[in-house]
């Protein structure tokens, strides 16, 4: 490991423990205001940032396990575990969302007063912290995608936070019970939105599905038009884990030219273009194959 690696891998791990631990003590939070208060937007947002502190804890576990090295058993690394556990992360928040809407739902017949200064107070504290949390991806390394995820997610739990406050505020002034309820539905929305593309993605990626940020049909045109290529077929792309790609093809080259600099070229463009770190090249001519991994 380089310097700079063991610099970039201190400072993400500091961000990811950080951030993890506000929302544990945040999370313990809500849930005692909001037992005391009797607000189920807070005990449901609770929920909300459970959910925050297991996405946290899967990407930073991916980091962790991108770090590892393959072994004869495990040839391609531990990789997959982390789209193993963004599936059951997903399983585990659909069940929740709908034990939040189901309370919310029993709430409308029989409504409760809240606290909606108690409410506004403790979400308030959700503002900052899910910011601050927010901010401590921002800038960390805007190049990793995985912590732009996190980074994007804890801004959104932000704004759901500013809207719990909003609720608070508005029982307040008017008075409505049912605003608690209403609150607990939109934020129950908010999670069942952002977990049903987690579960989509990681369903499809478990099963070996082409990643979404990969434009197929781009990859078939760049190597089809390679030099000296006349045909490929068995092209495939498939996620190890949740940050690396690997890809296998066959080029049918009948005149020659795959030498190690052509090799090089393919597995460079296709890396830095296409974010595709693994590529097996199978080259194919007069019915002679040789398999050459770049």
């Amino acid at each position: 490991m380089t310097a700079h690696e063991h610099v970039h891998h201190a400072h993400d791990d500091r961000a990811f423990s950080i951030g993890i631990s506000l929302n544990i003590l945040f999370m313990l939070v809500e849930v005692f205001y909001g037992w005391q208060a009797d607000s189920l937007a807070l005990l449901s947002d609770a929920g909300h940032n459970l959910s925050d502190v297991l996405g946290l804890l899967m990407a930073w576990g991916g980091l962790y396990l991108a770090r590892l090295r393959p072994t004869p058993k495990h040839t391609y690394g531990w990789g997959r575990a982390t789209i193993m556990a963004a599936l059951f992360n997903a399983l585990i928040l659909l069940i929740a969302v709908g034990g939040i809407a189901w309370e919310a739902i029993a709430r409308f017949n029989h409504p409760v007063p809240i606290q909606g200064s108690t409410v506004m107070l403790v979400a308030a504290m959700g503002v900052v912290i899910n910011g601050v949390t927010a901010w401590l991806f921002m800038s960390g390394n805007k190049g990793d995608l995985n912590m732009r995820g996190a980074f994007l997610h804890m801004a959104a739990d932000a704004l759901v936070s500013l809207g719990v406050v909003v609720s608070g505020a508005l029982f307040i002034w008017t008075g409505w019970t049912w605003l608690d309820s209403v609150m607990s539905l939109l934020i129950a929305l908010v999670i069942l939105f952002s977990t049903w593309g987690l579960l989509r993605q990681s369903l499809s990626l478990s099963l070996d599905g082409v990643p979404k940020a990969i434009a197929l049909d781009q990859v078939e045109a760049y190597l089809s038009a390679l030099a000296g290529v006349s045909a490929i077929h068995d092209l495939h792309i498939w996620a190890i884990s949740t940050t690396k790609i690997a890809l296998t093809v066959h080029l049918v080259m009948p005149d020659g030219g795959a030498n190690d600099d052509f090799l090089q070229l393919v597995a460079k463009k296709l890396h830095d273009e296409f974010a595709i770190e693994h590529a097996t090249i199978q080259i194919e001519a007069d019915r002679q194959f040789c398999t050459i991994h770049a």
